[in-house]
C-alpha cells in the first residue's frame, strides 16, 4: 500500500483567519450525507482548530503538529454547510451550543436535540445555510461537570440562571468570536440566524455581520423543560415566536 502524502492532501483544503489575536485554521469541506427524517441529505463539513498567533503554516507543518501534539482532549467546533452557503443570496445560520445531555441522549430537561434536528431541517428546506457546532458552550459556557452539578441545584428549585450564578459562573458565559471569524471565511453577504436569543444576534452585529432577519426556534415543550424555557423568556430576554426582519 503506498503511504499518502498527507499535507498534498489537504494543502488545499485549509483555511487560515482570526479572531481575537488567534489563528483559526479550518479544515474542510469535507462530504458528509446525513439521514434527516427518512432522506439522505447532503452536507459539507469543516471542523476548526484555535491556536496562537504566529507565521502562517503549511500544511507540512500542520501535519507535523498533529503528530508531535495530541488534540484529542481539547473540544474542537465544527459546521455543516448545506447549498451554495458562500454565494446564495438569502441563506440561513443555526450557532449551536453543544448540549452532550440534550444533543446526544435526548434528555428533555432542555429544547436543545429538538433544536439541533429541526436547525438541519429549516435549513435543508429553505436550500441554503449552515449550522455551527460550538464546543466549550456546555451549560452556557460552564462545562459539562459543572452542569451537572447546577442540575443538582435546579432539582432542588433554582432556575438555570440562579443555578449558574450561584456557583460562580456568569448566567451565560458563551463567547461566538472564533465561530463568527470561521462565517466570515465562508461567506460575505447578510445571513439570517435561526435564534431565540438576543445575545446571539448581537454578537453578530456587534462583530460587523449584516444580519437581515432573525427565524424563531421555539418547542418541544413539555412538563421537564417548561421551566427552563419559561426563565429563558423570562430572565435571559429570549424573544417570542414572530419572525423579525432586523434593522442595521
Amino acid at each position: 500500500m503506498i503511504k499518502p502524502n498527507i499535507a498534498a492532501i489537504i494543502k488545499d483544503k485549509i483555511k487560515r483567519t482570526q479572531s481575537g489575536g488567534n489563528d483559526i485554521y479550518v479544515v474542510g469541506p469535507v462530504k458528509l450525507p446525513v439521514e434527516l427524517d427518512g432522506e439522505t441529505k447532503i452536507f459539507h463539513w469543516y471542523s476548526w482548530l484555535r491556536k496562537e498567533a504566529g507565521e502562517e503554516q503549511s500544511a507540512e507543518q500542520l501535519v507535523e503538529d498533529l503528530n508531535r501534539f495530541s488534540y484529542a482532549d481539547m473540544q474542537q467546533s465544527s459546521v455543516l454547510v448545506y447549498g451554495d452557503f458562500e454565494n446564495n443570496s438569502d441563506a440561513l445560520i443555526r450557532m449551536h451550543s453543544i448540549c452532550h445531555t440534550g444533543d446526544i441522549f435526548g434528555s428533555a430537561r432542555c429544547d436543545c436535540g429538538f433544536q439541533l434536528k429541526q436547525s438541519m431541517r429549516i435549513i435543508t428546506e429553505h436550500g441554503s445555510g449552515a449550522l455551527f457546532y460550538l464546543a466549550n458552550h456546555e451549560g452556557r459556557g460552564i462545562g459539562l461537570f459543572s452542569k451537572a452539578i447546577a442540575y443538582l441545584l435546579q432539582e432542588e428549585g433554582l432556575d438555570t440562571v440562579d443555578a449558574n450564578t450561584e456557583l460562580g459562573f456568569a448566567d451565560d458565559a458563551r463567547n461566538y468570536s472564533d465561530a463568527i471569524a470561521v462565517l466570515k471565511l465562508l461567506r460575505a453577504l447578510p445571513v439570517s440566524i435561526i435564534t431565540n436569543n438576543p445575545r446571539k444576534v448581537e454578537a453578530l452585529r456587534t462583530a460587523g455581520l449584516n444580519v437581515a432577519a432573525r427565524v424563531p426556534l421555539w418547542g418541544n415543550s413539555s412538563v421537564y423543560n417548561e421551566k427552563y424555557i419559561q426563565t429563558k423568556k423570562t430572565r435571559s430576554g429570549h424573544f417570542g415566536q414572530e419572525p423579525q426582519s432586523i434593522v442595521q
